[in-house]
């Protein structure tokens, strides 16, 4: 049996990996994919305010002996500030640069093959910018004309972040007052698709080809 779980840090990337990630990876015979939301103390859950939080749900998880699964982490940027080795990460140029070195010290941290950092750039928003069908379903006309002039400035949605305003939910809030990420997000991202997404967002397309061929290789060991 291949198992996959992913460590969330809340309930719209939680509904996003049951709804929308498990249901593409069947096609691989990946039938056993389990979002696990970040233990934030002993009863409380969600919420990504601190790596050891993270890096707890991990070590337990891969404290198994058992070696026919694969655990990853889906977590964004922006809440990345405690990741180890800050003076290696906060010398890189630009976003891209310092999320890739992230997750190499994250990697190096849990120090387990079975683990695959990934850190969405900038933060879960950005997927749903991968086409406009998802706001005109569900914002006014007014407010999805807003955001496919958003879209059209970019060919890469993972890039939307040019101020500190900039973040892709803060545009959305900017556009919308009540956006609401929990009620509204995944409603949105199932009406843009998955394969969409995957097309437009390539560094999340990696993440995804990764697991797929790490789940792959457990019938090797």
């Amino acid at each position: 049996m291949k198992r996959l779980y992913i460590i969330v840090e809340g309930q719209t990337e939680q509904e996003f990996v049951n709804e929308q990630i498990a249901s593409y990876l069947r096609q691989y015979e990946i039938y056993e994919v389990k979002p696990i939301l970040i233990h934030t103390s002993k009863n409380g859950r969600g919420g990504f305010v601190n790596y050891q939080h993270l890096k707890n749900d991990a070590k337990r998880l891969l404290s198994s002996q058992k070696s026919d699964f694969v655990v990853s982490m889906f977590v964004d940027f922006f809440r990345c500030l405690e990741i180890p080795q800050s003076e290696r990460w906060n010398r890189k140029m630009n976003h891209l640069n310092q999320v890739e070195e992230m997750e190499k010290c994250v990697q190096e941290d849990i120090n387990d093959t079975r683990f695959i950092p990934y850190i969405q750039l900038h933060e879960f928003e950005a997927l749903l910018f991968a086409s406009n069908d998802g706001f005109a379903g569900f914002f006014s006309e007014e407010q999805a004309g807003k955001t496919q002039q958003i879209i059209n400035s970019y060919d890469n949605p993972e890039d939307i972040n040019t101020t500190p305003e900039g973040a892709p939910s803060k545009r959305l809030l900017a556009i919308k007052e009540d956006y609401d990420k929990v009620i509204e997000g995944n409603l949105i991202a199932l009406e843009v698709g998955f394969l969409r997404i995957m097309e437009k967002c390539p560094r999340f397309k990696a993440w995804i080809e990764k697991l797929i061929v790490s789940c792959k290789d457990l019938q090797n060991l």
